[in-house]
């Protein structure tokens, strides 16, 4: 009991909107592909150098979602559960998701990402709504990560031409 009582006196909740835009050289449609199908999600959003996956699964439709589990090296298990909201494909995803580490929930999150053309290639906005919690992560940390997801979408879009 002790424990719950501590933890209620450290509550805390952080509200932040970030948005990120960025241009790929890539189509609408190419870009749009690696949010939806499960091998480049995996590639270019969890694998690599340091990683430990324990799960990774994803249902790409409105009302699927995906549970990712993994560690970096060999730190504690971080736990990612989204929901999609909304698809219209090769425009816009819009997916909610709840952020943990270990059994301790670090965030829950409203993220939209529209593409539209931009010349040959495509305009991806990015924009996040979160509520951070108990001083475990903070909007200016997510958006930082956020920034380095997507420049490993775009190593990812360049790798798969």
């Amino acid at each position: 009991m002790n424990q719950i009582a501590h933890a209620k006196d450290e509550q805390s909740v952080i509200h932040s909107t970030f948005t990120i835009e960025r241009t790929y050289p890539q189509s609408p449609t190419k870009v749009f592909h690696a949010f939806a199908d499960k091998a480049t999600v995996r590639r270019w959003r969890i694998d690599g150098d340091g990683f430990a996956i324990a799960e990774f699964t994803f249902d790409f439709r409105v009302g699927g979602g995906e549970v990712s589990r993994f560690s970096y090296q060999g730190g504690p298990e971080i736990r990612l559960d989204a929901q999609f909201q909304d698809i219209i494909a090769d425009q816009r995803i819009v997916f909610s998701y709840r952020m943990a580490i270990g059994s301790q929930t670090m965030s829950a999150s409203l993220t939209t990402v529209e593409l539209t053309p931009s010349g040959e290639g495509t305009r991806l906005t990015y924009t996040e709504q979160g509520a951070f919690l108990d001083g475990v992560d903070s909007a200016q940390g997510r958006e930082e990560g956020t920034r380095g997801l997507l420049e490993a979408l775009a190593a990812e879009l360049q790798r798969s031409k």
